[in-house]
């Protein structure tokens, strides 16, 4: 096990991993962990579903498929050029370190960046993948998503103490429709984001270099 601070600043966005499946008291025990996860009035609204072999093996085929129909069905948008200002260079960077850095795409190979792109559909070789649902309650759904980001954090955290890895994936919500089917999961519950997860595959390029952080000076004020 990892100390705390060195947990935190090891935790990284993992984009190529090792196929040895972890075993199933291994993935139960990162799920004790994230379930230690706050949430406002203490609902523990997460519903997780955790994907591997054959039920993963059917997952990535439905998502390719759909990826490349252009048959998305997000529960929640997001559009990352709506970060404007100060956020504008931070989001840039991150594409360029994933193309550019990571994967040895240049800037403007446009057709090279597909092949990158699309191994989001299989969470970069990951055995596993974890789908993180939450319910729509009224007007509370930013609550709840601020409840499943702490959770999301813990879960990947723990994967880091304990020498696994994970990424945290906005596309896999894209197919909500189809993971609940697939998952008989109801439609009372949204999908928020997945995360795949596994053994890294630390000799890799993707995962020898980190995104750095902007300076706390810019994201946090003390009052005294």
């Amino acid at each position: 096990m990892l100390d705390f601070e060195t947990t935190v600043k090891t935790r990284q966005s993992i984009r190529k991993f090792l196929p040895t499946e972890m075993t199933e008291a291994e993935i139960k025990q990162i799920l004790a962990d994230a379930q230690n996860a706050p949430s406002a009035c203490n609902p523990q609204p997460w519903l997780v579903h955790i994907a591997s072999g054959e039920t993963l093996q059917r997952l990535h085929k439905i998502i390719g498929e759909r990826f490349h129909e252009g048959k998305f069905s997000p529960d929640f948008e997001f559009d990352q050029t709506k970060f404007t200002g100060i956020y504008e260079p931070r989001w840039r960077n991150q594409y360029a370190h994933v193309f550019t850095t990571s994967f040895g795409v240049p800037r403007e190979d446009k057709a090279g960046r597909q092949p990158v792109i699309e191994q989001n559909i299989t969470g970069y070789g990951a055995a596993h993948m974890a789908f993180l649902f939450m319910p729509s309650v009224d007007n509370h759904d930013v609550n709840i998503a601020a409840d499943m980001g702490m959770y999301s954090q813990t879960f990947l955290l723990s994967l880091t103490a304990r020498g696994f890895g994970g990424i945290p994936m906005l596309f896999l919500g894209l197919f909500a429709d189809d993971i609940r089917r697939e998952l008989g999961v109801s439609d009372e519950y949204k999908l928020l984001h997945g995360i795949a997860f596994g053994h890294p595959d630390l000799e890799a390029q993707q995962n020898k270099t980190h995104l750095g952080r902007v300076p706390i000076e810019e994201s946090a004020v003390l009052h005294w």
